[in-house]
């Protein structure tokens, strides 16, 4: 058959479609897309992105505008249903369309999307497999399906699913940063708007029991060269670079490069990134000198204040490093973002704790989620029976997917939610995000925590 050009639309979904979607206070840039336009480009076909976060009109609206020959989209698990949503749209619009799924959520959880309207599912970070689909798809490239790694398929009826294995990050090309360029009031951290976000590994050395990062990539750990990570930094047209590592401090010497290659080449950019408390409580010499170079917001899963839910975490870290790495980050002008989990096990008391140990330590910038025992991982099974919803709607961090151990969901709910608000009013007496608009969430809160709910699920 001819090679022609073929029409793609890549698309990474809406967060959700209530309030606390938090656009407009941190929205992500379309990283995993723009890996793909790139290398859809260089073999010479038409592509076009749509993220829910930015566009106004409507997948169907984008379906009718681009008329696309393949349909790509990427999501976590709070995404879910839209991406199913998207690829049934896509078939909608033409049954000629072919539909993939990838991205975060289908590595682990490729079984929850075999629907009739997909074609393909990626279970892996290889971009490449996407060309070696359309070979097949549209060009009548015998390739043998059985044999490619990291996809899964429908094979008549029945759905086949091919074993995934790591994929190499230097392989990746530059990414197309055409729509980042095009949206400049868009993609912002915080106060730190149309921040770019950068890769430099896949997956995560550590093993947190609740984490699911650490299973990407078939749970390999793959760093990049960190002499093309400044050479990126180099061309990118924004002050703001969001490293958006599960990891970024992990090894000590490449660090140090990275610091030492930004200065020979006088880039004064603003970095925000991903650290273990750990790391910061034992090198505040190389933070001191990464904040001299541009270390603006560091984020830092504290997630607890005591040393028995960490252990429980197996985060191998202490309560010790955890006050540790925010002195030193007081101390430095660092701003340490503080993630927390509120856990399953929390009494109206651990609520209270949570909150005098952020004023105490002098922590301004914190975000508290939920436990969440997430799919595909052993903690899920093991809450099995606690569980009080399937919606992958609601593992976004901010709903309670199993029942608590000693409050009710309702009561359990309401201290959350005193929690959050005793944080916003602080925030606002302190001047900490000025551009929010605190009394609409707050307000929101509140109705929250006196809402009637039908069931436990709501």
């Amino acid at each position: 058959m001819e090679r022609r050009s073929l029409k793609f639309l890549l698309i990474h979904p809406e967060i959700s479609r209530t309030r606390y979607n938090f656009v407009g206070v941190i929205e992500n840039e379309c990283l995993e897309l723009e890996y793909i336009s790139a290398v859809l480009k260089e073999k010479g076909h038409e592509v076009y992105i749509y993220d829910g976060q930015v566009e106004t009109a409507t997948v169907p609206m984008a379906l009718n505008k681009y008329d696309p020959d393949v349909v790509y989209v990427c999501g976590r698990t709070r995404q879910e249903n839209f991406m199913l949503e998207y690829c049934r749209d896509a078939k909608g619009h033409s049954a000629d369309t072919l539909t993939i799924i990838g991205g975060l959520h289908a590595q682990l959880c490729y079984e929850r999307m075999y629907r009739d309207y997909v074609d393909y599912i990626l279970t892996t970070f290889n971009v490449y497999k996407i060309l070696e689909i359309i070979d097949i798809a549209f060009f009548g490239k015998e390739l043998l399906r059985t044999k490619m790694d990291g996809i899964c398929y429908r094979d008549g009826s029945k759905w086949r699913s091919n074993p995934s294995t790591a994929f190499d990050i230097n392989d990746l090309p530059l990414p197309d940063r055409t729509y980042f360029y095009e949206h400049p009031n868009n993609y912002r951290y915080l106060e730190l708007e149309h921040a770019a976000w950068v890769r430099t590994a896949y997956s995560c050395p550590y093993r947190c029991e609740f984490c699911v990062r650490n299973r990407m990539n078939a749970g390999v750990y793959v760093q990049r060269d960190i002499e093309r990570v400044v050479y990126e930094i180099a061309q990118i047209k924004s002050d703001n670079i969001y490293i958006v590592d599960d990891d970024f401090l992990v090894d000590e010497k490449r660090v140090k490069r990275f610091i030492e290659l930004l200065k020979r080449r006088n880039i004064r950019k603003n970095y925000i990134c991903y650290g273990r408390a750990d790391f910061i409580a034992t090198h505040e010499q190389l933070m001191k000198e990464f904040k001299e170079v541009g270390l603006y917001y560091v984020l830092v899963g504290l997630e607890s204040f005591d040393d028995n839910h960490l252990n429980s975490y197996e985060k191998h870290s202490s309560a010790f490093n955890n006050i540790k790495s925010v002195g030193i980050c007081n101390r430095l002008g660092i701003n340490l973002m503080g993630l927390f989990i509120v856990d399953l096990d929390y009494t109206k008391r651990d609520f209270m704790r949570l909150f005098k140990w952020i004023v105490r330590k002098k922590l301004k910038h914190v975000a508290i989620s939920i436990y969440t025992p997430e799919m595909g991982l052993e903690n899920f099974a093991r809450y099995k029976d606690r569980m009080i919803t399937d919606n992958p709607s609601h593992f976004d961090y901010l709903h309670l997917v199993a029942r608590p151990t000693h409050l009710s969901v309702k009561r359990y709910y309401f201290y959350y939610y005193i929690l959050l608000i005793s944080l916003f009013l602080r925030a606002k007496r302190e001047g900490v995000y000025d551009f929010i608009d605190y009394g609409d969430y707050i307000r929101s809160f509140i109705a929250n925590m006196f809402k009637k709910r039908k069931n436990d699920d709501e």
